[in-house]
């Protein structure tokens, strides 16, 4: 179960180390995208719109929508039936994410309205210095639009705790109000309306009257760093799931640009939305990934039935994080399954097909491990606990493609900062790269 590992502690922090960078890199979905495509361009992947003639692409392609991003690689030569591995992800995060009209204050302090996106541990976010980031739709030539990334990492908000003199049973349990309690602060004084806008526009560089809307959540500036007595873990906001799409990533570019000529079409399938649901043009519940599949299909003179042997013969691997067995809650999990982190990945199982995995995708994935040399650990829920789900039964319910789910595992999930080991992530990419790959 358990082999083990060949991969050696420094290559595992050279890929971590560019994990946190990467991260760094991603405050919002769309920074995400944005950062893995720069990968890709650099292994020599080009982007196809879909007004765009697809005829005979071959070679590693994407195609970026918003905070989401498909990727494949297609070897010269690969018949059109050729069956593929995808790796499925997500780029979203729990987070606070302002309103339309967000400029709004109390009894003289100026604050910015927020709406909470996700299983947000609210506490996690009090008494953190945050930024903001996301993206503007901007009025473009002839009546279009066009977006514009923007990242302000600076101190410039803050959602303060309440003094415990005026809470003195805050120990005993911790009351937030969702609308009243969550607000951040930024300056005093009246509300100013567009005062944000202003801020955020020349951050951006724009002028404020070119904006139109905008996606813009706050984030956590502190950086992303290792901590431990062997500095053994990783502590980052955003781990669930940015771990598993730099992975994903440096798997693909790897299958690209490797000397093994892929066995199969290697995929990424980096979705948005998942921490609401999924349900949205870029989620998993959307057919952007079979309609970007089959295109890729067609476009090298495949017919139905070279789509349908394609997707017959298909596999994928679902990468979410995984909760790894809480020292001071250990209770909570159950208790014979314990992940630790630097273990390895978990797969993920749960009969009632919260995930999707059965064991000819356990089979799968363990296949893949030992040919990357890396370990691996099961995980099931407590019987008494809600389980959690990821994309991974969509998918296999959408394309009717064999899915397992899988996961590094951490703790703190959802909270404003995480944590995980650090050699994990090479474990995942290493492991990720051989199941595109090969087998």
């Amino acid at each position: 179960m358990t082999p083990a590992p060949h991969l050696s502690r420094p290559s595992h922090r050279s890929h971590t180390d560019d994990l946190l960078a990467f991260i760094r890199a991603s405050p919002s979905p769309y920074h995400a995208v944005a950062s893995a495509v720069q990968r890709l361009e650099k292994a020599g992947f080009r982007e196809l719109r879909g007004t765009d003639d697809w005829t005979g692409t071959t070679g590693g392609s994407f195609v970026a929508r918003g905070g989401a991003l498909i990727a494949w690689y297609v070897p010269e030569d690969a018949p059109a039936h050729t069956p593929f591995r995808i790796v499925g992800t997500h780029t979203d995060s729990p987070n606070l994410r302002i309103k339309p009209t967000p400029d709004t204050g109390s009894a003289g302090w100026r604050q910015i309205a927020v709406e909470i996106y996700g299983g947000v541990p609210l506490n996690t976010w009090l008494d953190r210095d945050l930024g903001v980031s996301g993206r503007l739709a901007l009025r473009g030539p002839g009546g279009t639009t066009e977006s514009r990334l923007v990242q302000i990492d600076e101190p410039l908000l803050r959602v303060p705790q309440l003094a415990i003199h005026l809470d003195r049973s805050v120990n005993e349990g911790l009351a937030l109000d969702r609308q009243r309690h969550v607000a951040p602060l930024w300056a005093l004084g009246a509300p100013e309306e567009g005062a944000l806008l202003r801020r955020v526009a020349a951050a951006a560089e724009v002028d404020p009257d070119e904006v139109l809307g905008w996606d813009l959540m706050l984030h956590d500036i502190q950086p992303p760093g290792y901590l431990g007595a062997d500095r053994e873990f990783v502590v980052s906001s955003r781990l669930d799931n940015l771990v598993s799409v730099h992975a994903g990533v440096t798997a693909l570019a790897g299958a690209a640009t490797g000397a093994e000529r892929p066995s199969y079409i290697p995929v990424l399938a980096a979705f948005d939305h998942e921490e609401v649901g999924s349900g949205s043009e870029t989620g998993a519940q959307s057919p952007m990934l079979e309609r970007v599949l089959g295109r890729s299909v067609t476009a090298r003179g495949g017919s139905s039935e070279d789509w349908s042997r394609a997707v017959s013969g298909a596999f994928c691997v679902s990468a979410d994080m995984a909760h790894a067995v809480h020292p001071n809650y250990a209770e909570r999990h159950d208790p014979d399954h314990h992940p630790l982190p630097n273990g390895g990945p978990t797969i993920k199982v749960n009969v009632n097909q919260r995930y999707a995995t059965d064991s000819t995708g356990m089979a799968v994935f363990a296949a893949a491990c030992e040919r990357a040399g890396a370990p691996w650990q099961p995980f099931v829920s407590n019987n008494a606990m809600p389980c959690g789900t990821s994309i991974g039964p969509l998918t296999a319910a959408r394309l009717g493609v064999a899915t397992v789910d899988v996961g590094v595992p951490g703790l703190s999930m959802h909270s404003a900062r995480e944590l995980c080991g650090a050699d994990d992530p090479a474990y995942l990419a290493a492991i990720l790269g051989a199941f595109v790959t090969s087998g």
